[in-house]
C-alpha cells in the first residue's frame, strides 16, 4: 500500500469518527439531554478531527534529492515532477504544500529582504500585497511545475548584503557561498513559498514542508523554532553514498537531534541507493554494504537502525509513473512510505482515537449519571401520587401547598448556589490571569530584552535558563491553582448533592501536565540556538529579533491551549450544574401541575401515573439505545487492513469536468 492510500484510509476514519459524533449528539438533542457543555465538548472535537492536518517536513543539504523524493512520495500522480528536482540546488527557501479553501490554488512567494525588516513571518503571512503571487492550475501538472519552479530562484548580491541576509558567515568560510568575478555571491531571491492547491491528499489535511541547507535553514529561526517542532514527522535526508557529511552532522546535531521525551517521529532517508547499483556487485553485496550505511549512519545520528531507511527516490518516482512493480520494490520506497505510516498516521490516529475514547467515556458518565436521577425523581413521584388514592381534597390540597413550600425553599437555595458560583468564579480569574499574555509576557520579558541587545550577548543561556524557570513556576502555580478549582468544585458538588439529591460530578481531572511537558521540550529543544555556534549569529540584531519573536510565539501557544482546555473543562462543570438545576425545576413544575390536574378531576391520579410510568420506561429504553450508539467499534484496523475503510488511492487530482473551477 502506498503512503496517498494509507492517508486515504486516515482520512476516512477521521469523517467517520466525525459522523459518529454529530450522530450522537443529533440523538442527545432528540431526548433533551445535550446542555451547553456537552454540546461544546462534541463540537471542539468534531472540529478537531475535520480540520485535523498532519505536517511532514524534509530536511535536507543540498543536493541529498530530497525534493525528488517529495515527488515520489507525494506527488507521482501527476506523470511527471512536480517540486523541482533536478542536478544542484534546486529548492532554495523553505516551501509549504498545504490547501486552503478559502484561497485560490496559487503559490506566494516572500522576498527575502524581508528578513532586514523586523516583521516575523507570522506577521508576514497577514500582510498578502508583500507576496508575489502566481496563480496555479491544479489540472496542468505542466504549468505546475513551471510555476513551482520559481522557489529554486536565485539573486546575486554584495557580501555585506548576504552577511545581512543571514548568508555569509565570517567565522565559517568554509559555508559560505563562492564570490564571482564580480564579488557578488548567490543567495535565494525568495525567504518562504506558499503552495495552496486542491491536491486530494492536501486538501484531507496534509501539509508537506520543504527545506533547503543548512545556510538557509540556521538563519530563518522561526523554521527551526516555530515550524518543525509543529511537524508529525521529520524526515532527514542523506546521500546514501556519502554517508553524513561534516554539514549534515551540523544540520542534524543544531536542528533537528533534540526530540520530545519519549516521542521519535524523525526519520533518517539515506537516499539514491541507485548509485551502488553498479552492475559488478552482486544483489546480496550491494544489500550488505547498504545495511552498512545504515547502520553507521545510526551509530552517528545516536537514532535506532530501523529509523534509519534507504531508498532510491528517482527509481521510485520512475517505477510509480510507469507502473514498474519490480523497479518499485528495488527502490524501496514502500519501506519509507509504510514508515511514515507508522510513525505518522498510526500515532495521529492512536492520539485522536484516545482523545474520541475519553470524550465517549465522560458522555457514558454523565448521561448514565442524569438518567440515575431521572429515575429517582421519577420513582418518588409516583410513590407520591400512588399515596394520594382514597384521599379526600384536603389532603391534596395540603401536598399542593408542601410542594409549593418546597419549590420556595429550593429557589431561595439559589443565593447559596450563586456564593458558591463567586468563590469558583474568583479562583477562576486567578488561573486565566497565571495563563494570560501578561503572566506570559513578564516571564519572558528579561530574555526578549537580552537577546535585543546590540552586540555579542553574553550570559545569554543563564537569562533564558532563569526565563523558563520562571514560566516553569508560573505553570507550577497555574497547576496548583487548578487542583484547588477542582478541589473546591468537588466540595461543593458534594455538599449540593448531599442537599438536593443532585447527582453532579466532576467532568473529568482538569491536567495541566502535558502543557509542562511541553514547555520542558521548548526549553531542551532550542538552547543549542543559544550555544557557541551561534554566537556571531545571536549578535544580528535581526537574527536575535527573530529568534525573540519565533520562542515567544511557540511559548504563547502553549499558554493558549492551557488557557482554552481550563476554559473547555469550567464550561462542561457549569453546564451540568445549570442543567441540574433546570431539571429540578421542571420536576417540581410537574409535581404541581400533576397534583392540579387530580384536584380538578378524579380520574387524574391514574392518567398521571401511567404518564410516569411510560416515560420512564422510555427513558430506559433512549438511555439503551445511547448506550449501543457509544458501544460501537470505533477503531478501524491499520490502515493496509483489508477491514479498514475502503477508499480508493488518490495521489493525483482527478480531471474536472468542463466548467469545473477548483476556485472555491
Amino acid at each position: 500500500m502506498s503512503f496517498a492510500h494509507d492517508f486515504d484510509a486516515h482520512s476516512a476514519w477521521r469523517r467517520e469518527q466525525a459522523q459518529r459524533l454529530r450522530t450522537l449528539a443529533d440523538a442527545l438533542a432528540a431526548r433533551d439531554l445535550l446542555d451547553a457543555g456537552l454540546h461544546e465538548r462534541l463540537e471542539r472535537l468534531q472540529r478537531q478531527l475535520q480540520t485535523d492536518k498532519v505536517m511532514v517536513a524534509f530536511v535536507a543539504e543540498f543536493s541529498r534529492g530530497k525534493s525528488e523524493l517529495i515527488n515520489a512520495v507525494f506527488f507521482a500522480g501527476y506523470g511527471r515532477r512536480i517540486m523541482p528536482a533536478s542536478a544542484g540546488r534546486t529548492t532554495m527557501c523553505p516551501t509549504e504544500l498545504g490547501y486552503d479553501p478559502e484561497l485560490p490554488p496559487c503559490l506566494r512567494l516572500l522576498p527575502i529582504e524581508t528578513r532586514l525588516q523586523p516583521q516575523s513571518l507570522l506577521e508576514w503571512r497577514s500582510a498578502p500585497e508583500r507576496w508575489e503571487r502566481i496563480d496555479l492550475d491544479v489540472q496542468d501538472p505542466e504549468q505546475l511545475a513551471r510555476a513551482i519552479e520559481k522557489v529554486a530562484e536565485v539573486q546575486r548580491v554584495p557580501v555585506e548584503q548576504a552577511r545581512a541576509l543571514g548568508f555569509w558567515h565570517d567565522d565559517s568560510p568554509e559555508d559560505n557561498p563562492l564570490p564571482g568575478a564580480d564579488g557578488l555571491v548567490e543567495v535565494p531571491r525568495w525567504r518562504h513559498a506558499l503552495i495552496n492547491m486542491a491536491h486530494p491528499l492536501l486538501k484531507q489535511g496534509l501539509v508537506v514542508l520543504d527545506t533547503p541547507g543548512l545556510n538557509a535553514i540556521g538563519a530563518e529561526p522561526e523554521l527551526t523554532v516555530g515550524l518543525l517542532p509543529l511537524a508529525q514527522a521529520v524526515v532527514f535526508v542523506l546521500a546514501a553514498d556519502a554517508g553524513v557529511s561534516k554539514s549534515d552532522l551540523a544540520m542534524w546535531r543544531e536542528h533537528l537531534a533534540p526530540a520530545a521525551e519519549g516521542v521519535d517521529a524523525r526519520l533518517v532517508v539515506l537516499n539514491k541507493i541507485d548509485v551502488l547499483w553498479d552492475g559488478l556487485s552482486t544483489p546480496a553485496e550491494i544489500d550488505a554494504q547498504i545495511e552498512r550505511q545504515r547502520a553507521t549512519t545510526a551509530q552517528v545520528l545516536g537514532v535506532e537502525p530501523a529509523q534509519v531507511i534507504a531508498v532510491s527516490a528517482q527509481k521510485g518516482l520512475v517505477a510509480k509513473v510507469r507502473g514498474d512493480a519490480a523497479l518499485l520494490a528495488d527502490s524501496r520506497l514502500p519501506d519509507l512510505e509504510q514508515a511514515l505510516t507508522d510513525a505518522v498516521l498510526q500515532r495521529r490516529r492512536d492520539d485522536l482515537g484516545g482523545r474520541v475514547d475519553a470524550a465517549l467515556a465522560a458522555v457514558v458518565a454523565e448521561i448514565e449519571q442524569r438518567w440515575r436521577l431521572r429515575e429517582r425523581e421519577w420513582q418518588d413521584q409516583i410513590d407520591e401520587l400512588d399515596g394520594l388514592r382514597g384521599k379526600n381534597t384536603a389532603v391534596i390540597a395540603q401536598m399542593r401547598r408542601r410542594i409549593e413550600q418546597e419549590q420556595r425553599d429550593f429557589d431561595a437555595g439559589g443565593m447559596r448556589i450563586q456564593a458558591l458560583r463567586s468563590v469558583h468564579l474568583k479562583l477562576l480569574r486567578e488561573l486565566f490571569g497565571l495563563l494570560g499574555s501578561q503572566s506570559l509576557q513578564a516571564g519572558v520579558a528579561s530574555l526578549a530584552a537580552a537577546l535585543r541587545q546590540p552586540g555579542v550577548k553574553l550570559g545569554i543561556r543563564r537569562t533564558y535558563t532563569d526565563a523558563f524557570a520562571r514560566l516553569h513556576a508560573t505553570l507550577d502555580e497555574a497547576r496548583r491553582k487548578a487542583d484547588e478549582v477542582q478541589a473546591m468544585l468537588q466540595a461543593s458538588f458534594r455538599s449540593l448533592n448531599a442537599e438536593y439529591g443532585f447527582a453532579l460530578q466532576l467532568p473529568g481531572g482538569l491536567d495541566l501536565s502535558p502543557f509542562a511537558a511541553e514547555l520542558r521540550d521548548i526549553e531542551r529543544s532550542h538552547l543549542q540556538y543559544l550555544g557557541l555556534t551561534n554566537v556571531l549569529r545571536l549578535a544580528q540584531a535581526e537574527y536575535a529579533d527573530r529568534l525573540a519573536k519565533a520562542v515567544v510565539g511557540r511559548l504563547k501557544a502553549v499558554f493558549d491551549a492551557a488557557s482554552a482546555e481550563v476554559e473547555s473543562w469550567n464550561k462542561a462543570a457549569a453546564a451540568q450544574l445549570d442543567a441540574q438545576l433546570r431539571e429540578r425545576r421542571r420536576h417540581f413544575a410537574r409535581r404541581l401541575e400533576a397534583v392540579h390536574r387530580i384536584e380538578a378531576a378524579a380520574g387524574g391520579l391514574d392518567e398521571r401515573l401511567a404518564e410516569l410510568q411510560a416515560q420512564r420506561e422510555g427513558a430506559a429504553r433512549d438511555v439503551e439505545a445511547l448506550r449501543r450508539l457509544l458501544d460501537r467499534p470505533d477503531r478501524p484496523n491499520r490502515p493496509d487492513s483489508p477491514d479498514s475503510p475502503d477508499s480508493s488511492p488518490q495521489s493525483a487530482p482527478e480531471p474536472a469536468a468542463p466548467g469545473h473551477s477548483d476556485q472555491p
